[in-house]
């Protein structure tokens, strides 16, 4: 067994697969980033109409304190993320990929469906609240083992392209983000406000509801990966000659990671805040501290949206060529350095275009950053336990760093009067994300000559 800080687990043996028609390729990157694009999707949507659903759900006389409510409620979902990871992680461990990725989507459409129908509190009193918390509370669990499985998926089928295939998670993540940010674009600009307080900030979460049940039959019709299918042979043939043995080896598998868990964690920071800080709160920002028009605000964030959809595929297949932490160190330095200026220039001149040139800036960072990081991640972790680690780490990173990230950030606004805030929680990730990224390199060049580690 590897020790805890053996560099040795970076590595993991890869299976040969068959060439893949562009047919199956195709089936792949839908189904693996169908319900990685309704999971953020439902959360932008909830975030960019969190004013509205805290009047729906949670009433108080103080304003500010109902949205924070509801934003918080948004970020208590988040805590249920790791445990998701663990028992979502374990199940497509030892039960395959695509067992994992359709339960996950299953219990994901529970949320949107929730918040479709769910009777505000003025119909229903305190269960509505309750209600909206337990369906976060069900989609957080299940959020919190997608990105591991389908990211596992992916790059089971192929060794040579896992930046480009892995990238898609985060390329499905920007056609969320435009799809989201349109639907607040238009409906706060062509609906009555009446009618969208009313009902009309509920027709995001029907079109949800409509995607998720095609992604649930596709993903149930899917073949099983080759790197599973051959760890599951091996662990069979282990299980007949020595069951006892296998199982106590199996058990322990996941003990040698943690350093390799925590390295991961760092590397899921810088992306993680730039959705929840740069897309998400960006809206709310520009509209309370900045005092935009809300269509406007909602308007920029579909170019942040659009560059990481166009340029992740592109950063992916690049990190295939040129290796991912290049690419992904020089973003998070870039970040670090320019996000506060970029900030400090739009407080001074609160226009549409400075907010577009930060937006579009952050789309960019965003794209060369997100787009190799989950082959990245899943070279860090063995097969055996891909997983597990994958969603594990993700899960922990995003909590930490994204779940409260808006309630964080607005409160810090509200307590100081400091509207730069958004720079520092973005400037602290970026650092985490760089210190990570240079000890998994390091690492990596360690293993490299022995075991056949993709380029660093």
């Amino acid at each position: 067994m590897q020790t805890p800080a053996s560099p040795s687990a970076i590595a993991s043996p890869h299976s040969p697969a068959a060439p893949l028609s562009k047919a199956m390729v195709r089936r792949i990157v839908f189904s693996s980033s169908v319900g990685n694009a309704l999971e953020w999707f439902d959360f932008l949507v909830y975030g960019y109409f969190a004013s509205i659903i805290a009047k729906q759900f949670f009433p108080m006389q103080d304003e500010w304190l109902s949205t924070l409510l509801a934003i918080a409620t948004f970020g208590i979902s988040f805590l249920m993320r790791p445990l998701g990871a663990i028992v979502l992680g374990v199940y497509g461990d030892r039960q395959g990929r695509k067992a994992a990725l359709t339960l996950a989507i299953a219990l994901m459409m529970v949320g949107t469906f929730t918040m479709a129908v769910m009777p505000p509190y003025v119909s229903i009193g305190l269960a509505a609240p309750v209600l909206i918390l337990v369906a976060r509370l069900v989609q957080g669990f299940a959020v919190g083992g997608e990105f591991g499985s389908a990211t596992a998926f992916m790059v089971e089928h192929s060794a040579s392209r896992r930046g480009y295939y892995a990238s898609w998670q985060f390329a499905s993540q920007g056609l969320a983000a435009i799809t989201a940010a349109a639907f607040g674009s238009l409906l706060t600009a062509w609906m009555p406000p009446e009618q969208l307080n009313s009902w009309g900030w509920r027709l995001p979460f029907v079109f949800g509801l409509l995607v998720g049940p095609v992604g649930f039959y596709i993903r149930s019709h899917l073949d099983e990966t080759p790197e599973f299918l051959a760890l599951r042979e091996a662990r069979e043939t282990a299980a007949r000659d020595q069951q006892a043995a296998g199982d106590e080896q199996q058990d322990a598998s996941f003990a040698s990671q943690w350093v390799n868990l925590l390295l991961a964690v760092g590397i899921v920071a810088q992306s993680t805040v730039g959705v929840y800080v740069l897309q998400l709160y960006m809206p709310m920002y520009a509209v309370k501290q900045l005092h935009m028009p809300a269509a406007a605000a909602f308007g920029v964030v579909v170019l942040n949206g659009g560059l990481q959809f166009l340029l992740s595929p592109v950063m992916g297949a690049l990190s295939d060529r040129i290796g991912r932490i290049r690419i992904m160190l020089t973003t998070s330095i870039l970040m670090g350095v320019l996000i506060y200026p970029m900030f400090a220039l739009l407080q001074s001149h609160p226009t549409v275009g400075w907010l577009l040139l930060l937006q579009g800036t952050a789309g960019i960072f965003k794209a060369a950053y997100s787009g190799p990081m989950p082959a990245l991640m899943s070279e860090i972790f063995p097969t055996r336990v891909r997983s597990t680690g994958l969603s594990i780490a993700y899960s922990i990173g995003v909590t930490i760093f994204g779940g409260f990230a808006p309630t964080i950030v607005e409160t810090f606004i509200h307590l100081t009067g400091d509207k730069l805030a958004p720079s520092y929680y973005v400037l602290i990730a970026a650092v985490l994300s760089g210190l990570s990224l240079i000890v998994v390199a390091a690492r990596m060049r360690r293993v490299r000559p022995t075991q056949g580690v993709q380029p660093a």
